[in-house]
């Protein structure tokens, strides 16, 4: 099998790659993408079938491993590391915490806020507290100038989260939705450019419209409008009507 030439020294041959979340998905095109490079890749997930698919399905030169893990749960985070300094040096190139869920619930409903957090946020905290000495993208600059930090946005992709379940019947993607594979692609580009913020578009919403769209949501801070007021019909008109600019720099100029 012949590699791929990696855009970025973190997905050189023999480097490692742990991905949680990996088992479908974004995390899953992230491991096929790295397993093209050479890299050793350690899958992380929670659903053993998927766990079990992924890690056969991954092929490439460097090792691959599949591990169980809860990411809202600090002990299965050191018993990851413990694979991770017994199995691969200790070293860990590109650290990808792409766990995530999606819940329906409401305010009333505390269970519901308490297992969304405990996963998308705190299964974030855990694993830099874990695997990480250090933890913001400033204190690395700093300690350890080869280290690159990014965070990822995803437009509307379809995965798991979007109706696209893995395990389930075969679903066609929407036209407006990206695939992972695509936003890997992105990521990829935007690593190589430094990048801190990826925030991906896909086939309904341009870059230039979610950073017109950002620029909105900051004024509605600025000009002490009320939250949110993209989806109030009062301001509807004049957000419409703001959107339509063709430049960036030109709305910038009706700041």
């Amino acid at each position: 099998m012949e590699e791929e030439k990696p855009q970025n020294p973190v997905m050189h041959a023999g480097n490692t790659a742990v991905i949680t979340g990996g088992a479908s998905g974004i995390g899953l095109a992230l491991a096929r993408k790295c397993a093209g490079y050479g890299m050793n890749v350690v899958i992380c997930d929670n659903n053993v079938q998927n766990l079990k698919a992924a890690t056969e399905s991954v092929k490439g030169k460097g090792k691959v491993e599949g591990v169980e893990i809860d990411v809202s749960k600090i002990e299965d985070y050191e018993k990851l590391k413990g694979i991770v300094e017994k199995d691969f040096g200790g070293k860990i190139s590109l650290l990808a915490l792409n766990a995530g869920i999606g819940l329906r619930g409401s305010w009333s409903d505390a269970a519901y806020f308490q297992k969304i957090m405990s996963i998308n946020l705190f299964g974030v905290i855990n694993g830099l507290s874990t695997l990480l000495p250090l933890h913001l993208s400033y204190d690395l600059s700093h300690s350890s100038p080869t280290s690159s930090v990014h965070l990822l946005i995803p437009g509307w992709t379809f995965t798991g989260l979007s109706g696209n379940d893995p395990t389930g019947e075969k679903k066609e993607k929407p036209a407006g939705a990206w695939t992972s594979e695509q936003v890997v692609e992105y990521l990829e580009e935007k690593m190589e450019e430094g990048r801190f913020y990826v925030v991906c578009p896909d086939n309904d919403v341009s870059e230039e419209m979610d950073k017109k769209r950002m620029l909105w949501g900051a004024l509605d801070l600025v000009k002490g409008r009320p939250p949110l007021t993209r989806w109030r019909e009062d301001y509807e008109m004049e957000a419409e009507n703001w959107m339509k600019q063709d430049k960036i720099w030109e709305v910038m100029q009706n700041f």
